[in-house]
């Protein structure tokens, strides 16, 4: 019997089965054929939402993406603090390992979707750290004139500490916020 789902229903079902069979066997193992049949049916459904497992694999990094700057987002816009204790408040990482993209992104065969999603992540975080840098501008708490450059430098400077291997997270994240203290004179 052809069960009938709504289109919306139907492609965060096939996203959600890509993304436990790239967990499990690996992106460049798993095909479409087999998220069609994790999930029973037709690979040409699949087709019909995601055109190429690129595409599926790119809409997995961007959902996730938008997740984790979700959080930057909501302690940004829910704080009246200075941006120096906001910066010292900064979590030491915002990856939960319960998520069904933990496994993809984070696995030890996956530096290299672990990067991408780290550059898209930041992309995402750019306009949240602009703002923040302006109301901080508009407290006098610095006194930056181009905040694009400022936030961009803060977010995408932190990749090459962020990815670094061998140092323990809590140690790369107060190196980041002594640093980010420091450049902006906080």
């Amino acid at each position: 019997m052809r069960i009938t789902k709504e289109p919306e229903e139907r492609k965060q079902e096939i996203f959600d089965a890509a993304l436990k069979l790239f967990g499990e066997k690996g992106y460049e193992k798993t095909t479409i054929t087999d998220i069609a049949k994790e999930i029973g049916v037709a690979q040409g459904l699949c087709y019909r939402y995601f055109p190429s497992k690129e595409v599926l694999f790119d809409s997995a990094i961007d959902q996730y993406a938008d997740l984790l700057a979700a959080q930057y987002k909501d302690l940004a816009e829910k704080t009246d603090i200075s941006l120096k204790e906001l910066i010292e408040k900064l979590p030491a990482g915002i990856d939960d390992k319960n998520t069904k993209y933990y496994a993809v992104f984070h696995g030890p065969h996956n530096k290299k979707f672990h990067n991408l999603l780290s550059l898209k992540t930041c992309e995402k975080l750019i306009p949240i750290v602009e703002k923040l840098l302006q109301k901080a501008r508009e407290r006098g708490e610095i006194y930056l004139q181009d905040l694009s450059t400022a936030a961009m430098f803060c977010v995408y400077g932190q990749l090459g500490i962020l990815l670094e291997d061998g140092t323990d997270q809590r140690e790369k994240a107060d190196r980041i916020r002594e640093f980010l203290i420091y450049a902006l004179h906080l």
